[in-house]
Order: structure tokens, then C-alpha cells, then sequence
């Protein structure tokens, strides 16, 4: 298993040199902390004319950007098309998963919800759709269950897997989104067995977690080490599924800033998981 870690928490821009700008800050740090493999958002794939920029760039770090994390949302024609141009984009600079997410019920409404078949079925269509056209041009396409979407719960998971095909679809799981459902991470991991193709790892304080609700359990993640999660058991489904593929950490809000909770990551990666 190889470290990665997820840039786009450092573009706080989207004006194209700003952000590019950010962009190679993350590439910067990330490689001095010993990630080989780096993560971004599908938007930056907007920064760039063409992908042999964003190529030069990678080379001058000796980093592999991975893999691309776009967004769905419930107009199927649009987010095909979308995510077709990311798609393209991606293959180019040579990266190999194409991470997704259903990105909300956009109605406003609770965030958590009993599983709603419809929705589910329109976001597995997309997936599937765009999980062949990423397998044609050499993209593995996972799903991220995720918190306030129409696929977080283990029956929003079970279901959208009855709904899309393995051949073309497969589950990044989450560790903390996994646990704020509920859910353990390592349990799942054992139960979804060769349709893990992808992992994002960040830790929850399961402590504070009890004391929120909405959105604001989202707060709770931190970086690996400073929750509870048990990582040594998910390392171990990992291995007991056979995965040997990408650790991408990821962490929505850095405890204090992005290199230092990039620095933390890598050393309990290095010192309690042997990556």
C-alpha cells in the first residue's frame, strides 16, 4: 500500500494563476513529507489549458496525481458530460481512479434521511454511465459514500450497489464518513471485499461526535492519530481483502494548517501502519 494525500484544501482561489499557485504549494509540501501520490478535486482541470501544464508541474515534484474526485448531482445529462471532460483530462496526466460523490439533496432538507430509492437510482445510472466510459479509457471510477448525500448509510450502500455494475463501478470507503454513518470502517471494508479500489483515511473524535448533530458532525475529523478510528483493523481488512492499492488521506479542515495536518498523517501512516 502507497500514501497519498487529498490537495484541494490548500485552493482557497479559484482565479487561475491563484489557484495554481496553491496547487503547487500542496505539491510542494506534500512531497517534502514523503507523499509520492497526491489527490485533487476535478475543478482543476478548469486551471489549465491544456493537461501537459499540469504535467510539467508533477514532474518538477516527482509526484503521480492519482486520482481526480469529482461531483454529481441529480441532472443525469449534465454530470455525464462533466464528468466525461474531467475523465479525459485525468487519463492524460496518467492517473488511474476517478473518485465520485452524489453532492447532496440540494433542497434543503435534513442531511441525514431514511434511503431514498429514486435519487439513489439516478446517481447509480451516472455511475454507471461514467464508469464505463472511465474503464474505456483506463480510469478505475469509485464512489464515495458520503455524509449528506443519498448514498451515506449502509442501506443507501447496499442499495446503490445492487443498482451499478461491479464492471464498472467500484466504492472508495471513507473511514471517518463510514464511521459518522454508524458504521465500521473495517467491517465494511471486509464486506464490500474486491470492490474497494480506493481508500480515503482521516480520523473522527468519536467523543466529541456524540455531542453534535447535522452538518456540524463533520467537524469532528481529524488528522490520523487524534480520534479514535482504529486503523491497524482497517489495515488489516484491507489486507484480508487483498487490496494493495492507495492510503489517500484526507481532511476536510486542518487542525491548524494544511502542512502540519499532512505532517502528522505521515508519520502515524509511517510509524503505526508501516507505509
Amino acid at each position: 500500500m502507497e500514501a497519498c494525500y487529498t490537495g484541494w484544501t490548500w485552493i482557497r482561489a479559484r482565479e487561475r494563476n491563484a489557484a495554481v499557485g496553491m496547487l503547487e504549494d500542496s505539491f510542494r509540501e506534500l512531497k517534502f513529507l514523503g507523499y509520492d501520490h497526491v489527490e485533487n478535486f476535478a475543478f482543476i482541470a478548469d486551471f489549465f489549458e491544456s493537461p501537459d501544464e499540469l504535467i510539467e508541474i508533477l514532474k518538477k515534484y516527482d509526484l503521480d496525481l492519482c486520482n481526480l474526485y469529482g461531483h454529481f448531482n441529480f441532472d443525469e445529462e449534465a454530470m455525464i458530460a462533466n464528468a466525461k471532460k474531467q475523465i479525459d483530462f485525468l487519463a492524460a496526466v496518467g492517473g488511474k481512479w476517478f473518485n465520485c460523490q452524489n453532492g447532496g439533496f440540494g433542497d434543503g432538507g435534513p442531511s441525514e434521511r431514511p434511503t431514498d430509492k429514486e435519487k439513489v437510482e439516478i446517481t447509480a445510472r451516472i455511475a454507471n454511465t461514467v464508469g464505463q466510459y472511465a474503464k474505456e479509457k483506463g480510469v478505475t471510477l469509485t464512489f464515495h459514500p458520503h455524509y449528506g448525500t443519498c448514498v451515506f448509510s449502509e442501506s443507501d450502500i447496499d442499495y446503490f450497489l445492487e443498482k451499478t455494475d461491479p464492471a464498472y463501478v467500484s466504492i472508495c470507503v471513507d473511514t471517518a464518513h463510514t464511521t459518522l454513518a454508524g458504521m465500521d470502517p473495517a467491517e465494511l471494508i471486509k464486506k464490500l471485499g474486491s470492490r474497494v479500489q480506493f481508500m480515503h483515511l482521516k480520523d473522527v473524535d468519536t467523543f466529541e461526535l456524540k455531542k453534535l448533530e447535522g452538518p456540524a458532525k463533520m467537524s469532528t475529523f481529524r488528522a490520523l492519530g487524534h480520534g479514535t478510528i482504529d486503523f491497524k483493523a482497517v489495515k488489516a481488512a484491507l489486507e484480508e481483502v487483498g487490496y494493495d492499492g492507495i492510503l489517500c488521506v484526507e481532511l476536510d479542515r486542518p487542525e491548524v494548517s494544511n502542512f502540519h495536518s499532512a505532517e502528522v498523517s505521515r508519520i502515524y501512516m509511517k510509524d503505526v501502519l508501516g507505509v
